[in-house]
């Protein structure tokens, strides 16, 4: 079974995190490319540049929530919007290290969004991704 995702995409604007996950993403062999976007306005505007030039498109982004300029909220009501990308096979997974269950039941309500992971990424999170993506 292939265990490569072509694409997969970083949305988060510490720098710390972003090397981490990119480090264990590459030592896991889960991703050939690797977008990296530091707030969801960047995020949303290349994604929607990538669409309509007809560019790889991540199957998986890793979506923090709390960034400058535009959050990862506001990044997820931007992505519900174009159905250009919501018709795409992209899984969204909200990185954060935040516990608070009000939060939990917010990602719950958006369907774009696959699951909640706890900061830091994990290998186990890794695989279950690929699990999930039927590539184990």
């Amino acid at each position: 079974m292939n265990r490569k995702i072509p694409t997969s995409c970083i949305i988060d604007n510490d720098p710390i995190f972003i090397y981490g996950t990119r480090r264990m993403m590459k030592e896991s062999f889960l991703c050939e490319t690797i977008l990296e976007y530091h707030n969801g306005q960047e995020a949303i505007d290349d994604l929607i540049r990538r669409q309509d030039n007809g560019e790889e498109m991540p199957s998986v982004i890793f979506l923090d929530l709390d960034m400058p300029i535009m959050n990862g909220w506001d990044f997820l009501d931007q992505f519900m919007k174009y159905e250009q990308l919501m018709r795409l096979n992209i899984f969204i997974y909200i990185t954060s290290s935040s516990i608070d269950p009000r939060e939990l039941e917010k990602v719950n309500s958006y369907k774009a969004v696959s699951k909640y992971i706890l900061k830091p990424v994990t290998p186990q999170d890794l695989e279950l991704i690929l699990e999930a993506l039927n590539m184990v």
